[in-house]
């Protein structure tokens, strides 16, 4: 199959968006939880989330703004300046999956889709209890991406939570044993296993694979 420009133009909305949203790969799997200025929590699933730096440690993921269609992610953000960045894990996928619901504003996810506020001192974001690698972020700056009328919304990581026999002294975190999952698309989710490890790529020490 070789689909053109005008070949992708040419087909249905739905199908068209699932192609387009599949074809990046298996992309991480996160629920992003905030909290609006009258006190009322969010928490809504992103699969944008990416790495922007380490020296400082800096997440991005995009989002629409807020219009017509009310953002409460976003909103929560600008109003509040933190948010916690939780993975998603095989037990509770559906609970996540469902999330992405455009409930009322006065309405918390957290409640209707069945998870746990946890809050730590000092850090007004809710994370969600049941997950087991969860990230307090300080926002930062909202960069306009203007082809599309998106945004990048950019932060820095202040806290990580996670269990401590699944990082070991080099710090590589175990993806496996913590049962997070990745999401193709809108709506379908993979399990992730581990399949190679290599070490850092120098170019003394790259192999013949010619001879292989």
């Amino acid at each position: 199959m070789h689909l053109r420009k005008e070949d992708l133009k040419a087909l249905g909305k739905v199908k068209r968006l699932n192609i387009i949203n599949a074809i990046s790969g298996i992309k991480p799997a996160n629920l992003i939880g905030s909290i609006s200025a009258k006190k009322v929590p969010n928490l809504a699933i992103f699969s944008s989330v990416i790495h922007l730096g380490s020296n400082p440690g800096l997440l991005g993921f995009i989002s629409r703004p807020a219009g017509n269609v009310h953002r409460h992610t976003l909103e929560n953000i600008k109003e509040t300046g933190s948010y916690t960045i939780n993975h998603v894990h095989e037990s509770f996928i559906e609970q996540a999956h469902y999330t992405s619901a455009k409930f009322d504003r006065h309405e918390s996810e957290f409640e209707k889709c069945g998870f746990t506020e946890e809050y730590i001192e000092n850090f007004q974001a809710p994370y969600v209890q049941e997950s087991q690698l969860k990230i307090g972020m300080k926002f930062l700056e909202i960069v306009p991406i203007k082809v599309n009328n998106t945004v990048l919304v950019i932060g820095e990581i202040n806290h990580i939570i996670l269990p401590d026999a699944v990082i070991n002294e080099e710090g590589y975190i175990d993806m496996e044993a913590l049962s997070t999952v990745g999401i193709s698309g809108l709506n379908n989710y993979y399990q992730l296993q581990k399949i190679g490890s290599f070490p850092y790529a120098r170019t003394s020490e790259v192999p013949d694979f010619l001879e292989k």
